[in-house]
C-alpha cells in the first residue's frame, strides 16, 4: 500500500475489481457551475482514499485509472520489461526521487501516483514534498517513491510522461496568468480581469487532465465537451444561413443551454447581443476594435477574444476590459517540463521493504 500521512493506497486487490465504476460514472467535481458527482470509492478500481484525492482536484478516478493501465499495457505491449527483469533481482527495493530539471508549475502528482498504483505489485510508500499548482525550482525534489525496483522501473516512464505533459501545460498556464495579473485593469474603471482560457485542442483522451492543469496553473476552463454549452462558429452560419438565425436554431433546439457565438466584425453583435447571446467570441480582433467591442458590448455578455494572442501583446488586450483570452496553444503546443526520476544509489542494493530496516 501507499503510504501518504494516514492514508494507504495501493494497487486493486484483483484484476476481478479493477476498472472503476462503470461507463456510467460521473467522478468528476469541477469548476464554474460543473455538477459535482457523487462517488463510492469503494466501487472505483483505485485506492478509495487515492480515489478521493483525484475527486477533489475534480478528476474522475475512472478516468484517470484508465489512462494509467492504457499507458502501462502500451509499454509493456503484452510482454515485460525485459531491460529491468534481467537486471534488476526481483525482490528488490529502492527509493527513487521525482525531481525538476528545471524550473516551472507542476501538475499531474496524483496522477503519476494512480500510475505506480496500477504497475505496483507490493506495498509503496510515497513522501510529497510539494502539491499540484506550486511553482517548483531545477534540482527540487517533487515526490519520493519507496517501492520494489522492478515496479518503480517499469512505471517510471509511463507515469513521467503524464506528469511533464501536465506539469508543462501548467507551466505555460502560469507564464499567461502572470501576466494578465500584473496587467494593469481597463481603462474604464470596470474592474474587470481579463482570464487565460484553455480550448477544446486536446490529447484525444486526455482532456479532462490537461483541461486540469491549466486549473493548476492559474488559467480557467472552457466547455469540457460539445454537450456542454454551444459554441456558433463561422461554418455554423454559413449552414444556418446567419449569424441571427444560427442563435435561434440553437436556443429553440437546447432552450436552458448557454450560447457563445463567434464573430469577425463589430456588425455582427448588435444582433446577436438582441437574441440574447451569453458570450460572444471575438475572433482575430486587434486591441483597438476589441475596446470597441467591449464598449458597444457594455457589459450585457461576456467577452472572449481569440486569434492574434502572444504573451507579448497579452497586457494590450488586458486594457480592453475583454474577459477572457482563448488560448489554444495552453494544451495543444505546451513544451513539457524535464522531470526525472533518480534512484538513490544506497537503497536498491537489496531485498529491503518498505518500512523494515536493511
Amino acid at each position: 500500500m501507499l503510504q501518504i500521512g494516514g492514508l494507504s493506497i495501493g494497487p486493486p486487490p484483483s484484476d476481478d475489481d479493477a476498472g472503476g465504476c462503470g461507463a456510467g460514472c460521473g467522478c468528476s467535481g469541477g469548476e464554474e457551475g460543473e455538477e459535482a458527482y457523487e462517488l463510492d470509492p469503494l466501487e472505483c478500481g483505485l485506492d478509495p482514499e487515492l480515489a478521493e484525492l483525484l475527486v477533489e482536484a475534480g478528476l474522475d478516478p475512472v478516468k484517470v485509472e484508465d489512462v494509467a493501465h492504457l499507458a502501462i499495457e502500451e509499454d509493456l505491449d503484452n510482454g515485460v520489461d525485459v531491460t529491468t527483469v534481467a537486471t534488476v533481482p526481483e525482490d528488490a527495493f529502492a527509493t527513487g526521487d521525482f525531481v525538476a530539471r528545471e524550473a516551472g508549475t507542476v501538475a499531474g502528482l496524483h496522477i503519476a501516483e494512480a500510475v505506480l498504483s496500477v504497475v505496483c505489485t507490493d506495498e509503496f510508500e510515497v513522501e510529497r514534498h510539494v502539491e499540484d499548482g506550486d511553482r517548483v525550482a531545477a534540482g527540487q525534489t517533487l515526490l519520493t517513491v519507496k517501492t520494489r525496483t522492478r515496479d518503480l522501473l517499469t512505471g517510471e516512464r509511463s507515469a513521467l510522461n503524464l506528469l511533464c505533459r501536465l506539469s508543462g501545460i501548467a507551466t505555460a498556464t502560469r507564464a499567461w496568468a502572470d501576466v494578465l495579473a500584473e496587467a494593469p485593469g481597463p481603462d474604464d474603471g470596470s474592474g474587470v480581469r481579463t482570464q487565460v482560457r484553455d480550448t477544446r485542442k486536446t490529447t484525444p483522451g486526455l482532456r479532462s487532465l490537461e483541461k486540469y492543469a491549466v486549473r493548476c496553473g492559474g488559467g480557467v476552463n472552457h466547455r469540457m465537451s460539445l454537450s456542454d454549452a454551444a459554441l456558433i462558429k463561422d461554418n455554423h452560419v454559413i449552414a444556418a444561413g446567419g449569424v441571427a438565425e444560427a442563435f435561434k436554431l440553437v436556443r429553440s433546439e437546447f432552450p436552458g443551454l448557454p450560447i457563445e457565438v463567434e464573430v469577425d466584425s463589430l456588425d455582427q453583435i448588435p444582433p446577436i447581443l438582441a437574441e440574447g447571446a451569453d458570450l460572444i467570441l471575438l475572433d482575430n480582433f486587434t486591441p483597438e476594435r476589441t475596446r470597441e467591442a467591449v464598449a458597444l458590448v457594455a457589459g450585457r455578455a461576456a467577452l472572449e477574444s481569440s486569434g492574434r494572442l502572444t504573451l507579448d501583446n497579452a497586457r494590450a488586450y488586458a486594457r480592453t476590459g475583454v474577459d477572457y483570452l482563448a488560448v489554444g496553444a495552453l494544451t495543444h503546443s505546451s513544451p513539457i517540463l524535464d522531470i526525472g526520476l533518480d534512484l538513490r544509489a544506497d537503497s536498491a542494493s537489496g531485498p529491503t521493504a518498505p518500512g523494515t530496516e536493511a
